[in-house]
């Protein structure tokens, strides 16, 4: 997501402002020579330098998270310095040990006893490995590419639009950061547009039948074997559900355990994995799949209001489908193991709540309004999501400087100490980071201290796919594994925001090599043509 404008006083002149667009209007007495207004491409509001500002209740929340799992974290080097002495034993030492142990049965009796006890505690309370067997990602038709020359005529001939919005939606899409290649449904390329209920609902049935037949056919899962089902759609929310057309389409069991989310933004997708890990702790040998998209026909805008046009210029059609497991046996052939999931939410400040808002304009037309205060709230999500997952990721080596820092400059109150930035590239080999828009890419990978590289999945998702909402970052792992980066044992950290305002991530565990340029990925027609260098 990007940020939008608003009025605001900055040295005695009035300026729209945007993450990264500013319309300046003329003087008086040049409004009458000119009917159009002067447009600026310029960031004015950054994302706050989150790492450098730590709240300690997020600190703490993150080393709750790793004292849940204490048991467990004690217990493996116990049993493994027991392993190492018991293998120090000759025959002798355990013939006389059995001896001695052959007198005492009582002894005997209580020890295995206790054994059996902790050992059914533990097999009980240890949680349930989450593997991703496999994910699909929807390629639409080329029919509906919607190149950028292709998009301005469309904004031209709606008719709906003055020359002014037209022309703002014009350098809003130039300095986006989109490509000529991302895909809109028919519905909106129409001429004149149909957009109504029956469009929207065949988009919808495009995306998820197009992605899941794809996972199905990946995996070998049959849609009876689906023992949960989870789809996040934001703003198309149909009677009957999106998940009941996919249990209808799919003729899936009676007893399957469906849930259908709306309106949680773009990180709905890390909800939904979120929830999966929760369902599978509670159902063992089960399968979930989880169905991630948006639906662009009934929420295309035609308006004048800045605010909500910016939703014309980045958002895309897209979606993908994913398939998680907690079944032993699957492990081997499962790409990823689930590590870690943080969710953040922010919705109890009414500015967090507002900065991505739905609601008519002036003139009674319906559209996604996004503030300009978005570019601060998304950083101090962020800081908070971060702060949380630290404590959870980083080595010991971070961790014990990030401390000593952050110590001297809280209790001791030494501020002449420099805070310490946590290198989270010691944590992670591979990052996507939701694809929302060129601004908040740039901030991010300033604040994490990111080499082109490790950006260079959102950057090409963006420019080849457009912000498809909470899909996007499955796209950009679609693109590491196509270039062949992925190999065992890499880690992977998966970042998204939305409304309300949330901030959601997931660690992945890379179980085995991924084959690049599998003809099942997205990107497997034009992933030697990237990367390219995008227009600044």
């Amino acid at each position: 997501m990007e940020g939008n404008q608003d009025s605001f006083e900055m040295g005695g002149k009035k300026e729209r402002l945007t993450a990264e667009v500013a319309v300046k209007n003329r003087p008086k007495e040049d409004s009458n020579n000119s009917p159009s207004q002067p447009i600026v491409i310029k960031i004015k509001q950054r994302l706050p330098d989150f790492l450098q500002s730590v709240n300690l209740k997020y600190v703490k929340l993150g080393y709750h998270q790793l004292i849940k799992h204490g048991m467990y974290l004690v217990s493996t080097p116990v049993l493994i310095l027991l392993a190492a002495e018991l293998g120090r034993l000759s025959v002798d030492d355990i013939l006389q040990l059995w001896e001695q142990l052959h007198y005492n049965l009582l002894s005997v009796t209580v020890c295995f006893s206790i054994f059996v006890c902790v050992a059914t505690v533990y097999s009980m309370k240890k949680p349930r490995q989450v593997y991703l067997m496999d994910f699909a990602c929807y390629k639409p038709e080329d029919e509906i590419k919607c190149s950028m020359p292709r998009f301005y005529h469309l904004t031209e001939a709606a008719n709906a639009f003055t020359e002014n919005s037209i022309e703002f939606q014009k350098k809003v899409s130039e300095r986006s950061g989109l490509g000529g290649d991302t895909y809109l449904p028919s519905g909106v390329l129409s001429k004149p547009p149909r957009l109504s209920m029956k469009e929207a609902r065949l988009e919808a049935e495009a995306v998820m039948f197009g992605a899941l037949d794809e996972l199905f056919e990946k995996t070998g899962v049959k849609p009876k074997d689906v023992d949960i089902l989870i789809v996040n759609c934001s703003l198309f929310n149909p009677t009957p559900s999106l998940s009941a057309m996919i249990v209808n389409h799919y003729k899936m069991r009676g007893n399957i355990k469906s849930f259908n989310l709306g309106g949680m933004g773009c990180s709905a997708g890390m909800i939904s994995i979120a929830l999966a890990k929760d369902l599978l702790q509670a159902n063992p040998n089960s399968h979930a799949v989880v169905m991630s998209m948006e639906n662009i026909t009934l929420n295309w805008y035609f308006g004048n209001d800045r605010s909500m046009l910016l939703c014309n210029c980045i958002f895309r059609m897209g979606g993908a489908a994913i398939l998680l497991s907690n079944k032993r046996k699957d492990r081997k052939r499962a790409k990823y193991e689930l590590v870690h999931t943080v969710r953040t939410h922010k919705g109890a400040d009414d500015n967090s709540y507002n900065c991505v808002f739905q609601k008519e304009d002036e003139t009674g037309s319906v559209g996604v309004s996004l503030s300009r205060d978005l570019m601060a709230v998304a950083g101090d999500a962020l800081k908070t999501n971060i702060t949380t997952l630290g404590p959870l990721v980083l080595p010991l080596s971070e961790q014990i400087l990030f401390f000593c820092t952050l110590f001297a400059r809280k209790v001791l109150q030494m501020k002449k100490v420099k805070p310490y930035i946590p290198d989270f590239k010691l944590a992670f080999e591979h990052f996507c980071i939701h694809a929302g828009g060129r601004a908040v890419l740039d901030e991010l990978q300033k604040n994490l201290d990111l080499t082109t590289w490790h950006m260079e999945p959102s950057r090409m998702t963006l420019h080849r796919w457009g912000n498809t909402s909470s899909s996007s970052l499955w796209y950009e792992l679609a693109y590491t594994e196509a270039k062949g980066r992925i190999h065992r044992g890499d880690r992977l950290w998966q970042i998204a925001f939305g409304s309300g305002f949330k901030c959601n991530s997931a660690v992945w565990k890379a179980l085995r090599p991924v084959q690049a340029k599998s003809p099942k990925n997205p990107w497997f027609d034009c992933i030697d043509n990237y990367p390219v260098k995008v227009p600044m």
